[in-house]
């Protein structure tokens, strides 16, 4: 059986300011500690989860520039195409208009040389016809 004499009373008063102690000097400063760095390590969790927020934020903005940017790109590649067939049909239009005018010239042309070789040819066809002529008569006579 225990006996609660003298040590009894001794050993328990030691145990309690031993614990009182230990509870001063290394369990509060322990505990606070541990508390310290939940605070902490629950800060930068915070911190991490406001940059990530941030971070999408920042990405869909870029995302919805970027979005932007190249609709603007597809719309002066369009104006500009757009542009460049209305040059090219304006070109194209005036080459027509030049070789039409270079075809009527040419025909222009055609015919009075056409015109010219009837002439010579005319003129020839009747001096031969002429000699013939001369030489039948020759011939006859």
């Amino acid at each position: 059986m225990i006996e609660l004499n003298k040590w009894f009373f001794v050993q328990l008063a030691n145990f309690l300011v031993l614990l009182f102690l230990l509870n001063i000097l290394l369990f509060r400063p322990l505990l606070n500690l541990f508390k310290e760095r939940k605070e902490n390590i629950d800060g930068a969790i915070e911190e991490a989860k406001r940059l990530n927020e941030r971070k999408d934020e920042e990405l869909a903005r870029f995302n919805k520039e970027l979005a932007d940017a190249r609709e603007k790109a597809k719309d002066f590649y369009n104006s500009l195409r757009q542009e460049g067939l209305l040059k090219q049909k304006e070109m194209i239009a005036q080459a027509q208009v030049e070789a039409l005018k270079e075809i009527e010239a040419a025909q222009a042309e055609i015919r009075k040389e056409t015109e010219k070789v009837r002439k010579l040819l005319g003129d020839d066809v009747r001096r031969f016809s002429e000699e013939i002529v001369e030489k039948l008569i020759e011939v006859e006579v």
